[in-house]
């Protein structure tokens, strides 16, 4: 008898996510009021923690966007030369623990920006094409 109501999806090239848009509108919120923070506020070790959580969930999703539009440029091509240099340095900063430090958040916040900046790049000369 069969009672979960569940399925799994066998994915490994993540076909599946790749259909899917990001949510985008409210990171770049997210991102843009954490990098204007002069100081420090008032929220807690564990509230800090929860941000870069979420901003590392959201980079790792935009490296793996930036990931499949660079793999589809020729492997001599200056874009995809340029986007393996920022998924190499990604994948450096998202390695570092997550510490409930403004520090730590507003890392995590730089480098979304900077995966965002990317992947707008590799688009832009598909969009131009057209």
């Amino acid at each position: 008898m069969h009672t979960s109501t569940h399925t799994v999806l066998y994915d490994p090239d993540g076909l599946i996510e790749a259909g899917l848009p990001l949510d985008r509108e409210p990171y770049e919120c997210l991102v843009k009021a954490i990098l204007a923070w002069t100081g420090e506020d008032t929220l807690t070790a564990r509230d800090l923690e929860q941000i870069a959580l979420q901003l590392t969930g959201h980079a790792r999703a935009l490296a793996s966007d930036v990931r499949r539009r660079a793999d589809q440029l020729p492997k001599d091509s200056g874009p995809r030369a340029l986007a393996d240099v920022v998924l190499r340095e990604a994948q450096g900063r998202l390695s570092v623990p997550i510490e409930g430090t403004v520090r730590c958040v507003q890392n995590r916040a730089r480098l979304v920006r900077a995966l965002y900046e990317r992947l707008d790049r590799l688009a832009a000369p598909a969009t131009q094409a057209v």
